[in-house]
This record gives structure tokens, sequence and C-alpha cells, in this order.
């Protein structure tokens, strides 16, 4: 998707990043699935995941539509199943960003760089870059019937 390609390449540049990703979120299967990712050998486009374990998480950035900052490994551990092979991709720090559109949430943007990469200017640009994610992913949900 070409519109989430130039997201990726304003995080690059404004906050710095080393793996993007764009999740769209399906309330009503009360899942997140991928449909952008720069390291698509990794975190193909298409997967989903299922965010039970971490409960916290989504009612912080899905439900209450906030910011999520994990700066350091060990944040990144107790959200993220996957933290292993986060880690492996030289990643320690996280920033999660709901896009919303008119007080629905369609999805978040997933920031991960080195350990303490992060910061709240990092999460204030993030928060400024989120709204480029709409179109993209309004037209994800329309296809998936979730609009």
């Amino acid at each position: 998707m070409t519109e989430l390609s130039i997201v990726e390449d304003r995080v690059r540049e404004e906050i710095g990043v080393r793996l993007f990703t764009v999740l769209a979120w399906l309330p009503r299967r009360r899942v997140l699935r991928r449909v952008y990712s720069s390291h698509p050998g990794e975190y193909p486009v298409g997967g989903e995941k299922s965010v039970e374990v971490a409960e916290g998480w989504l009612a912080r950035c899905i439900e209450g539509q906030r910011p999520y900052l994990g700066a350091d490994r060990a944040a990144v551990r107790e959200v993220f199943a996957d933290h292993r092979l986060i880690s492996g991709l030289g990643c320690g720090a996280v920033i999660n960003v709901p896009v919303v559109e008119e007080g629905r949430t369609l999805g978040a943007l997933a920031i991960l760089d080195a350990e303490g990469s992060y910061d709240g200017e990092s999460v204030a640009a993030a928060v400024q870059a989120a709204p480029l994610a709409v179109p993209a992913l309004r037209a994800v949900l329309r296809e998936a019937g979730e609009l």
C-alpha cells in the first residue's frame, strides 16, 4: 500500500524506526491484521495477532485510543508474545499509536527501534503521523466488512 509506505517514510525521517508495521483492528473478531510491514519475511502482511495476552495494551491503545511507549526490552517483553523475534531484529523499544477516525479506532501503527530510542517527543511525533494511515485502513476495513 503506497499510502502506508509514505507513513513509514515520515516515521523513519522524524522518529527513526527499524521495524514498522500497520495493523487494522477487526473488532468483531478482536484481532489485529497486519496490512503493512517493513519486514515482510518476519512479519508478513495478512498475519493476525490475537491481543488476548496483552489485555492491558488492548485497553490502552485500541479501546482507550492512547499511545503506548515501551521504552526498553522489559516493557516489550511484558506486552508482546513475539518479543524474542523483536529482539532478534535489534529492537528493544516500541511506540504503538492508535489510528482513529471520527472516534473509531481503525488500527494502530507499530514503530520499533533499539532500546532507549524513544521518549515522549517520539510518541508525540508518532501521534502526528497516525492520521496519514486513515485512508488505507478505512479501505482495508471496508473490504473486510468492518465498516
